[in-house]
């Protein structure tokens, strides 16, 4: 693991130096006859075309009306989204803010013209103008998802839900009289930090710290020493989910910070799981869907934009993912989000929620990501 992580630092480097020399395409005038193919990098179930469950299809109508054949490329972090976007081949991806402004200032996406999108009308304010993909006045894609980072337990350990964040951080027995040493995970992404400062935050309100991804050198430190410290507890640092979910059903994990994703897959296959929001709140992500800047099938493209925020299209991926809709309007009378989905997945904690941003030096007043970036490395790899 330590070698391919070192090895998708140094292609993000690269990528991201090698990428001064492009210059962004002028946003499309007019959407014409799609080129028969799109081809979409994105977070794992966020497009779905009925294999898993024939109820889930957003995927097959899209076709059927435009003609563009859709193939997605799978993605576990947002390097690895950057990464992907910066080798090319693709048209969309679904990025979260600690990847979005990455891609813009890369040059490797191209701001869009949101007149060619009908269903842009149906944005929710919360997220119009949202600073991860508006840059310098000009909109870098449409908004897919968002929601929090939560807090997975197994039912059978915790009879009550856990408080608190420590239970990831801190060794200590759990209600069954054993430890949570070899029982619980970390993300595997350098943005985890920001998990770590957000727990110490309460913790240790000494450190001042106000925004998570915001650390000075004092504040990173002690982050660090916490991160250092909980590497003795991990069972595993997970950015699979399918492995994830594997590993609460068959390797003894109890607790780990997750998606609600997860958490909704597990519980369809009636596994003893369930989550929260400890007191803490929470990380979280609001994702986008930008347009490469070399995208060879643009007109499909922004099809797919327009088509992703229908109500329909945003109540289901809310009911399968357990995210929340960038789409209000498809809180209310889609059959498999349900009358309560929306007040589930949390739709009015999003004040509460710090969303996913790439940590920035600011004249040097905190500390970059790339350093995030390979002192993760280094606290995954036990050093």
């Amino acid at each position: 693991m330590l070698v391919h992580k070192t090895a998708l630092l140094s292609a993000i480097t690269t990528a991201l130096l090698a990428s001064a020399s492009l210059q962004a395409a002028e946003p499309l005038k007019a959407v014409g006859a799609g080129e028969g193919q799109l081809d979409i990098v994105a977070w794992p179930g966020y497009i779905e075309r009925g294999e898993t469950d024939k109820a889930y299809d957003w995927v097959s109508g899209f076709e059927k009306e435009t003609g563009c054949k859709v193939n997605v490329k799978t993605a576990g972090t947002s390097d690895e989204m950057v990464t992907l976007m910066a080798k090319g081949g693709y048209d969309l991806v679904t990025a979260s803010g600690d990847a979005s402004l990455r891609l813009i200032a890369g040059k490797r996406v191209q701001p869009i013209n949101t007149a060619l999108i009908p269903n842009w009308k149906n944005l929710d304010p919360r997220l119009k103008d949202a600073p991860w993909y508006v840059v310098d006045k000009q909109t870098y894609g449409t908004p897919y998802q968002w929601g929090p980072n939560v807090l997975m337990y197994n039912t059978n350990v915790f009879k009550q839900p856990p408080t608190s964040w420590g239970v990831l951080f801190e060794e200590q027995k759990l209600s069954d009289g054993k430890s949570n040493k070899g029982r619980v995970q970390a993300y595997d992404g350098p943005i985890y930090i920001a998990d770590a400062a957000l727990y110490l935050k309460t913790a240790k309100p000494e450190l001042g710290i106000t925004d998570p991804y915001l650390l000075d050198e004092k504040q990173y430190k002690a982050v660090l020493e916490l991160l250092r410290a909980q590497q003795k507890l991990i069972h595993r640092y997970w950015h699979d989910t399918t492995v994830q979910m594997s590993d609460f059903k068959n390797e003894g994990v109890v607790a780990s910070s997750s998606w609600p994703y997860q958490v909704n897959g597990l519980m369809n296959e009636k596994q003893p799981v369930a989550s929260t929001i400890p007191k803490e709140g929470a990380t979280g992500w609001a994702d986008t869907t930008m347009l490469h800047a070399e995208a060879k099938h643009p007109n499909c493209a922004y099809k797919w934009m327009d088509w992703s925020l229908t109500p329909k299209v945003q109540g289901d991926v809310s009911a399968w993912f357990g995210s929340l809709p960038a789409v209000p309007a498809a809180c209310t009378g889609n059959e498999l989000l349900g009358a309560e989905g929306c007040k589930t997945n949390g739709f009015d904690q999003f004040d509460k929620i710090a969303f996913w941003k790439t940590p920035q030096a600011e004249g040097g007043k905190f500390v970059p990501y790339s350093r995030w970036t390979q002192d993760y490395i280094a606290i995954m790899g036990g050093r």
